[in-house]
């Protein structure tokens, strides 16, 4: 067993009088801080670990005190302890986890410091949640000699502030953070290539204990599952096959859906230095065409299968006549050598990474939905997905024991990331899917697989719910919403139908695409959650908008930059880091945020910001009783006003008049009205559902102008 301790201070400048808050992952926790922690602390055990004869007899030189975190007589002896300049140690979560991560954090560590001016003194445990004296058995692959960690974090102060309502929220919630910054600091390796960290979770996680066999962690609509060892090898040699048509750096294009097939292309590409870009094959053939001439790809991969499947024939035609290069996976699967199938094993048993190394090199371009104008090309580092996946780690513990449904596609930055790297990353199983739109076969193969996470936007888990019987997410225990705002009624609905909790976050492409989050611990309905560890922000004001701003963001997430379509293969990186996200938000007292409006989302009317999602959810309410309609708002230019707002719906019931009506009887800016509505049998959406704002508002114009002509 091999123990080291990390402190991020000189020790000799350790205060007199402390508290040590500590992260709780074995009952072997005190008995290792005993013998690494500096200034002979008093150490509070909770009944779990003072009861314990055998921990007391381990621990009978150090100073140990029974103590209840819910207890003010108890809180008060620490009090008093602290202020006789002493260190104490105290577990923040009461309890030892049961899956590795963060529970329910007290306040106890938080009073004693502010109360007795004290510093708090962060420290985190990581390696026994791995070892038979944890309770993470059946979660967690154990090992008799893990080795361990002790990271110690620089003091800071700790005061509460006077002005807040809830104070005990503030409280838990300040120390959570104080945790949750440390546990993604520990393991968060910014150095380490996406093939490398593959590796490094396959070590772990092959084996669950001394007998078992190996764990078979992925599995696709063909119904064959795989291992880590499968994924890794078929990586190995397609990579091999891939360097025979490719250079070292080379962006190559991945056009295929989701599947075990694409996950090995995926790895085989990184592990050899070549840079998978991700294409959308929603948008057509002509899109296809300009993403490829973006992102300056010579070569695109995909599946002559697929391809039929998906009726993408003139799509294929429209890139090989475009000059681009099309090699299919199953001529290079029925020309693969034997020897480039040994060595590929060969490589994995002796556990060769070609290129350890990550950091800012490029893993994977991806392309924005193009909400706001043409679709530009993301470009993201190793170090932009291992700190998104370890800081979704550090705020939601996945183990081997879950499996996580993924339907979205892996050219959408959440499929990606949150949908296939995250949970092999964290060693839980994995289906993928490859379309979300078939909600009936999505709840069946949920119900017969016991899925226990799911992900997906507003409009799918809406649809989901609507078909699905009430027990085929019987299993769900955590559900995220991204990519689209979340409704309230789809909340209500997955709570009522389900008993399933839907929590929201909140990301961009550009940003890996994970932002903020909500969680089991900490989770505010309507908002997108709080800021994931490791991460700056700032609100900027905005003209017209009175409370809140726009959200800056910067952090070891975010994108090294885009390329753009009018000067492909040329980086233009955020400047000096930061990502503007070009959401209006707002922030409560303890950190949760709560989106406003897109700033691309107004229109002025005469000199006033006009909401067009406000627009929007006015008509929603004005026709809630007439049944679900589809319905979309844009700005136009409007040669007196500036701007004049456009409704356009599926629903031949709505307007003028009665929207007239309930705009002044809800006593409301006349603003908010739609000078024109225009009827539309489908409005256009992207692949995720979300609606296609940019195309909307292009049909609206071309509508509009022909009228016109037609007029004169």
């Amino acid at each position: 067993m091999k123990a080291t301790c990390i402190f991020e201070f000189d020790t000799d400048k350790l205060p007199k009088k402390g508290v040590f808050v500590v992260n709780h992952v074995s009952y072997l926790d005190p008995i290792l801080l005993f013998a690494f922690l500096p200034g002979n602390p008093v150490f509070a055990l909770n009944g779990h670990l003072y009861r314990r004869h055998w921990i007391r007899f381990l621990m009978q030189r150090a100073d140990v005190i029974q103590f209840n975190p819910i207890e003010p007589a108890d809180i008060k002896k620490l009090i008093a302890t602290v202020d006789e300049n002493r260190l104490v140690v105290i577990f923040a979560e009461g309890r030892i986890t049961e899956d590795g991560g963060l529970m329910k954090i007290y306040e106890a560590p938080g009073l004693v410091a502010d109360k007795s001016k004290a510093p708090l003194i962060p420290v985190w445990i990581d390696g026994p949640q791995y070892g038979y004296f944890s309770k993470t058995k059946g979660r967690l692959p154990h090992r008799p000699l893990p080795k361990m960690r002790i990271f110690v974090g620089k003091p800071r102060n700790f005061k509460l502030k006077d002005e807040l309502r809830r104070q005990r929220d503030h409280i838990s919630n300040e120390v959570y953070i104080i945790l949750r910054e440390m546990g993604f600091k520990i393991n968060y390796d910014p150095n380490i290539s996406i093939f490398a960290q593959l590796m490094k979770t396959a070590k772990v996680y092959s084996r669950t204990g001394w007998f078992s066999k190996r764990p078979r962690i992925i599995e696709d609509v063909n119904r064959k599952k795989k291992s880590y060892k499968d994924i890794i090898v078929a990586a190995f040699a397609l990579g091999r096959s891939f360097k025979k048509f490719t250079v070292p750096n080379e962006n190559v294009g991945v056009l295929l859906p989701n599947a075990i097939a694409t996950v090995c292309a995926f790895f085989g590409l990184s592990a050899f230095e070549r840079t998978p870009v991700m294409i959308n094959f929603s948008v057509g053939a002509k899109n296809m065409v300009s993403m490829c001439h973006t992102a300056m790809v010579k070569t695109v991969i995909t599946s002559k299968t697929f391809i039929i499947k998906g009726k993408l024939e003139p799509a294929v035609e429209a890139l090989e006549k475009a000059g681009y290069k099309i090699v299919y996976l199953e001529d290079i699967a029925k020309n693969m050598s034997l020897w480039t199938k040994i060595s590929a094993f060969l490589s994995y048993k002796v556990k060769r990474v070609p290129h350890k190394k990550g950091g800012d090199k490029k893993a994977v371009i991806l392309f924005t939905s193009g909400s706001e104008g043409a679709p530009k090309a993301v470009l993201l580092s190793h170090a932009n997905l291992i700190a998104n996946v370890n800081q979704l780690a550090a705020i939601q513990t996945i183990t081997f024991k879950d499996m996580l449904f993924n339907a979205l596609p892996m050219f959408h930055s959440f499929g990606l990331m949150v949908g296939m790297l995250f949970p092999l990353f964290q060693g839980a199983k994995l289906f993928l899917y490859p379309s979300p739109l078939h909600y009936r076969v999505v709840a069946e193969l949920v119900y017969e697989l016991g899925v226990t996470l799911m992900i997906g936007t507003d409009t799918f888990l809406r649809g989901y719910a609507k078909i699905a019987h009430p027990y085929d997410f019987h299993n769900i225990r955590l559900m995220y919403s991204g990519g689209e705002a979340a409704k309230p009624d789809t909340r209500n609905m997955w709570m009522e139908h389900s008993g399933v909790r839907m929590m929201e976050a909140y990301g961009a492409t550009e940003c890996s695409p994970v932002m903020t989050a909500n969680n089991g611990i900490f989770n505010k309905f309507g908002s997108i959650g709080k800021l994931l560890p490791g991460m700056q922000y700032r609100i900027e004001p905005v003209d017209g908008i009175e409370r809140g701003g726009e959200l800056c963001v910067k952090g070891p997430n975010v994108m090294l930059g885009y390329y753009m379509a009018d000067n492909p293969g040329v980086l233009v990186p955020p400047q000096n880091g930061w990502y503007h996200t070009g959401d209006v938000v707002d922030m409560d007292e303890i950190g949760f945020f709560t989106i406003k409006d897109r700033i691309k989302r107004f229109a002025k009317i005469g000199g006033e910001m006009v909401s067009l999602n406000a627009v929007q959810d006015m008509v929603i309410a004005a026709t809630e009783s007439m049944g679900e309609y589809n319905y979309g708002v844009v700005a136009i230019p409007h040669e007196s006003k500036g701007e004049q707002i456009v409704l356009v719906t599926n629903n031949r019931s709505v307007t003028s008049s009665m929207l007239h009506e309930y705009v002044k009887n809800n006593g409301m800016s006349e603003l908010y009205l739609p000078r024109i509505i225009l009827y539309h049998d489908k409005l256009p959406v992207f692949a995720t559902g979300k609606s296609d704002n940019v195309t909307l508002k292009r049909e609206v114009m071309e509508e509009l102008s022909a009228t016109a002509e037609k007029a004169a």
